[in-house]
């Protein structure tokens, strides 16, 4: 994951400012490591649903998280508002492969990265589903490395 480090903020195709909360801050002064978590999945569903690959209603599929993970490379505090940045590294057939960042305000570098994988699965069975073809075209400018992508 180290080479997410050295990844910018105009790396990232997709982005969505998030205040922290005084309740994000943890004894040490710093936000918790858990809430960056939280961030992650306010910008990769935030991006989801405004590309239209996610309704919160209807009978289309879902994305469930399979596999998340996060470095961190310097603090954030409360009161600072963050960005949360997304790119895709995978389009598969059933699944996205997110790559996110976070960072403060005046600064290129991350604060933490990591990836987020979503499974697409039917909403009532929760099987997996294929994505459609009008949702790859709706993530296909934040694709990375396409050649990767099936």
């Amino acid at each position: 994951m180290s080479d997410l480090k050295a990844l910018r903020r105009g790396d990232f195709g997709f982005g969505v400012t998030i205040p922290t909360r005084w309740a994000d801050a943890d004894a040490y002064g710093h936000v918790n490591n858990v809430v960056y978590y939280s961030w992650f999945d306010t910008a990769v569903t935030k991006m989801l649903y405004e590309r239209g690959v996610l309704s919160l209603h209807g009978d289309g599929p879902i994305g469930l998280c399979v596999q998340s993970a996060c470095d961190y490379f310097a603090p954030v505090e409360f009161p600072h508002d963050i960005e949360g940045r997304v790119r895709l590294s995978r389009i598969g057939d059933k699944s996205l492969t997110y790559q996110v960042a976070v960072f403060l305000a005046g600064r290129d570098e991350p604060a933490a990265a990591g990836h987020f994988v979503h499974v697409f699965v039917d909403r009532k069975t929760r099987r997996p589903t294929p994505l459609t073809t009008a949702s790859r075209a709706a993530l296909a400018d934040l694709a990375v490395d396409v050649s990767h992508t099936r």
